[in-house]
């Protein structure tokens, strides 16, 4: 008989409500919850809430051929502390990038040193390497990843928008959704003066960029009938062309990222080069339009984009600086925070942080029977002030530095504890 255990709260979130529960745990599973009972035999962990663990799908780890910016074990452990029992890595910024079945084997075997939470992986297309699609699937990616903007390195090159419709169509027919980093490079420009500062680097990248690219892809969808998923959302402006794709019925689902919902243009400061990310952290009012895009629906979810480099690389100007943040370890205090502040709920963080991104890659995140026991154990009243220097992830660079936050994890479950994180694929 498989040896059960049991956790125990006041706040138990089940079926979107929050109410006093015992979750009972065998072999990794849910296997039974017991609304308004608190186990003598559980554990009892009071009034902190216990809900669905987190799920990542936007993760950079670069491991292999980066691994000096990040690698599994640094990321996995970070996703821990943050509450996070699965992360999806994208297929690059490693090297080499994940657009062939050997590539993938690499990077899996990299990935097996123990990690803390479960892993899974994405694919890449670039310009001739569609024939590698069938392969990669049968591996078992959950998608593919395309830029139609340059990606920022030279492994990842770009598809044309042109070339959408034959992608798409590639991805449908091993019934995988195609994930796009949709900015228009014709709305780009280049920085010359590569010391730029924030105002001149946020204009380059304006949001015609993402409308634009946005509108080819609904428009390609719509030909094809093939799903996408539109990777870290900026622009709120593209809103009203996605909320009436999902009206017309098309298989479009949306992201955004906390550093959207946080932070803003306007308090960005000079020389902080750890604010830079592409599609860039925009004005007040695009931030506030982005939360209504979450209460509408017409976002699905909140990943980080963990993005992370060499604190050196974040230096020289916001020409010259890599454009990623790292937050995989922050996102449910950075979005409580901002969504507690907007009167919402943690029924809606475990929407946008556990079952959004999980039903992105065919699973759910759910405190049910027969659910995997994966379990975030967190106090959404504490606060903390961020010091970089205690982050998991390999440096400590974070444009959260100094901030004060809500919402402290105490423990994250994964498969009720039964071990380390295991690679997992597309079922």
């Amino acid at each position: 008989m498989a040896e059960r255990t049991a956790i125990a709260s006041s706040r138990v979130l089940l079926e979107g409500a929050l109410q006093p529960a015992t979750v009972v745990i065998a072999d990794g599973t849910i296997a039974d919850v017991l609304p308004g009972t608190r186990l003598p035999a559980a554990e009892d962990v009071g009034d902190l809430v216990v809900m669905p663990a987190l799920v990542d799908t936007h993760v950079h780890v670069n491991e292999p051929g980066r691994t000096d910016w990040e690698g599994f074990a640094t990321a996995t452990a970070a996703a821990a502390a943050g509450g996070v029992a699965l992360i999806v890595d994208m297929p690059l910024n490693s090297i080499p990038p994940t657009t062939t079945v050997s590539a993938l084997r690499l990077k899996q075997d990299a990935a097996r040193s123990a990690p803390a939470v479960d892993i899974g992986f994405w694919g890449g297309i670039v310009p001739g390497s569609v024939e590698e699609v069938a392969s990669l699937a049968a591996a078992g990616v959950f998608g593919f990843k395309v830029f139609l903007a340059p990606s920022g390195v030279d492994e990842f090159p770009c598809i044309a928008m042109e070339s959408l419709d034959a992608v798409l169509e590639a991805t449908a027919a091993v019934g995988l959704p195609l994930l796009v980093h949709a900015e228009a490079p014709g709305r780009i420009t280049e920085l010359v003066d590569s010391d730029a500062d924030y105002p001149t680097y946020l204009a380059s990248r304006p949001p015609q960029a993402e409308t634009e690219a946005i509108a080819a892809l609904i428009a390609a969808v719509g030909r094809t009938g093939a799903a996408a998923h539109v990777l870290h959302l900026s622009a709120a402006a593209a809103l009203p062309a996605l909320a009436a794709a999902r009206v017309a019925g098309l298989p479009i689902t949306v992201e955004t990222c906390p550093h959207y919902l946080a932070l803003c243009a306007e308090e960005v400061p000079p020389g902080r080069f750890d604010f830079k990310c592409a599609p860039p952290i925009r004005e007040a009012t695009n931030r506030e339009m982005l939360w209504e895009g979450l209460a509408s629906g017409v976002i699905d979810m909140v990943v980080s984009d963990h993005s992370p480099c060499q604190p050196a690389l974040k230096s020289g100007g916001f020409g010259r600086a890599w454009g990623g943040i790292a937050s995989l370890e922050l996102r449910l205090p950075v979005v409580w925070t901002a969504a507690a502040e907007r009167g919402f709920g943690i029924p809606d963080i475990a929407s946008w942080l556990c079952s959004g991104p999980a039903a992105l890659i065919g699973r759910r995140a759910t405190v049910a029977p027969g659910a995997s026991a994966d379990l975030v154990v967190w106090d959404p009243e504490a606060t903390f002030v961020v010091d970089p220097a205690e982050l998991r992830q390999r440096h400590p660079t974070s444009p959260y530095a100094g901030r004060r936050l809500r919402g402290r994890v105490a423990r994250t479950i994964v498969r009720g504890g039964a071990g380390p994180g295991t690679l997992v694929a597309r079922r």
